[in-house]
């Protein structure tokens, strides 16, 4: 049975993805404590009193991990009164997606990239707030094309839908894929070709006006730019969730 006067306690969980080896990938820490001592988890930790939650996400990422100057974006809540076998703990779940070179993550046996198609046994829920992440990373590629925060600043078009494959885990028709990003807002092509020993080098392609995570970053809401892209091109069906979560970053983007 539960103490009903007993408050519950406050965590932020952190899920940072990226492309590593030809594959997504997400970064894990191995707990040095009980419960769960030795599993691998995403990086999380308390909020102290005197922090906001963006502060303890910010925070408790660089303890772990020491990544930090990125964009984190709030994911969701889970609160699951069993989903610490101790105490009743609330957690604030945080993503991000980034490239791997523009993060410099601490070299320890305790923090390492995992595919996200075969992730270690994780403690506490963590298994399904990664899966809740794909599938809103997923669903952000329907609205906009979200998979540009993975890329070199100028990259091909191969490698754009090799980005998509990833997130997406399918196979995606090369003309099809094509034919409908060549189209996307922001997607400038460039007269610049990749440097590769192939007889027909790729042309590169890069995103005008759309805010850029980690190092390269021009801003920090690349969500009010999917906001826009997504109101812009679709119904307005007041009653689609993602409608009203873009609608909603769109109205704030426009009071800035």
């Amino acid at each position: 049975m539960f103490n009903e006067i007993k408050t519950h306690e406050i965590t932020v969980d952190i899920v940072i993805l990226t492309i590593k080896d030809d594959a997504l990938q997400v970064l894990l820490v191995k707990r040095s404590n009980e419960p769960f001592k030795d599993k691998w988890a995403i990086p999380g930790g308390y909020v102290r009193m005197s922090e906001n939650l963006d502060e303890a996400a910010m925070r408790v990422l660089k303890e772990k991990t020491n990544v930090d100057n990125i964009y984190l974006e709030q994911l969701y809540t889970f609160g699951d009164p069993l989903r610490h076998p101790v105490s009743r703990v609330i957690t604030c779940a945080y993503f991000a997606l980034i490239r791997a070179e523009d993060v410099n993550v601490m070299t320890a046996d305790d923090v390492a990239w995992h595919k996200v198609d075969n992730l270690p046994a994780l403690a506490f829920d963590h298994k399904e707030i990664i899966q809740y992440s794909l599938k809103r990373t997923r669903e952000r590629l329907e609205m906009c094309p979200v998979a540009y925060q993975l890329l070199n600043e100028k990259f091909t078009l191969t490698e754009m839908q090799k980005a998509y494959e990833m997130i997406m885990q399918k196979k995606l028709d090369k003309r099809n894929f094509r034919k409908k990003v060549i189209t996307t807002d922001g997607l400038r092509e460039l007269n610049e070709f990749s440097k590769s020993s192939s007889k027909r080098p790729a042309r590169l392609y890069t995103f005008d006006n759309i805010k850029l995570n980690s190092k390269r970053m021009l801003g920090t809401h690349c969500h009010e730019d999917c906001a826009f892209i997504f109101l812009k091109h679709h119904k307005r069906d007041v009653n689609n969730e993602i409608f009203k979560s873009c609608y909603r970053h769109y109205i704030i983007a426009c009071l800035l």
